[in-house]
């Protein structure tokens, strides 16, 4: 695998910490100076908020990509981070899948409109929405990889079977060459018992996918959306913001 990845964040389960990681291992991996497109396709338009942008006075969105109305050229948005830039999300791409539902080709559109952005940015990361649905088919179709969050918890093994049968599905009807990159676990406490059971059962079915650093419970990542900032200009100092480099580090060695 060369440079030039997209690389989609997904888990149809909410609350895993998908686009905490996402944001982060973006906002990082730009750190380091590589130019990143964050595209938020997810409904909840959390990763905008995040990195500073206001959704109302964004040029465009992914909805408008989706359904013809805007290249993604026309709606990239510089972010709060150094070499990071957004496509932003908004509310109405709820109804993208119904207008969508139609046309011909429907789940390729996203892929077909990052072409055209592709060669301009050394990676792009998909912050998919917590459901496996047209947004997040068109996000699996256009990438080259997929990272799986998780959190470290039993509730959070339940519907990775489900995940991975639409990864498969994925490979055989639309994109052969989607591959998994790696699970990261978030919301990570050494001190219980609980967490070295899951940990176990999560390397029982993905030993060598799981991404080596897990991600500590960090208030410090709670608190870095509300202004607007990635975890390493919030506070490069904190827990989260140590876990969150290493894991850029893995994840740009595992793109390769």
């Amino acid at each position: 695998m060369g440079r030039r990845k997209i690389i989609s964040f997904a888990n149809q389960k909410g609350g895993v910490g998908k686009t905490t990681s996402a944001v982060n291992i973006a906002a990082c991996v730009a750190a380091k100076g590589n130019k990143v497109l964050l595209v938020d396709a997810d409904p909840q338009g959390n990763a905008t908020s995040g990195l500073g942008i206001n959704k109302r006075t964004a040029p465009g969105s992914v909805y408008d990509v989706l359904i013809g109305r805007k290249t993604a050229a026309e709606c990239i948005c510089r972010s709060s981070a150094q070499n990071l830039y957004v496509i932003p999300s908004s509310i109405d791409l709820v109804a993208a899948e119904i207008e969508l539902a139609d046309i011909p080709r429907r789940e390729s559109r996203l892929k077909t409109a990052l072409d055209t952005v592709r060669d301009q940015f050394d990676y792009i990361i998909i912050d998919c929405p917590p459901s496996l649905g047209l947004t997040t088919l068109n996000a699996l179709t256009a990438s080259d990889g997929v990272v799986i969050p998780l959190l470290c918890e039993y509730y959070s093994l339940e519907g990775l079977s489900q995940l991975t049968l639409t990864i498969k599905s994925v490979r055989k009807l639309y994109n052969p060459t989607l591959e998994l990159i790696g699970v990261l676990v978030n919301m990570y406490d050494g001190r219980l018992n609980l967490t070295a059971q899951v940990m176990n059962e999560i390397k029982k079915y993905f030993a060598d996918k799981l991404f080596s650093t897990p991600v500590p419970r960090n208030v410090k990542l709670s608190e870095a959306p509300s202004y607007g900032l990635a975890i390493v200009d919030y506070d490069r100092s904190s827990k989260g913001a140590a876990a969150y480099s290493a894991l850029a580090e893995e994840f740009t060695e595992r793109c390769k």
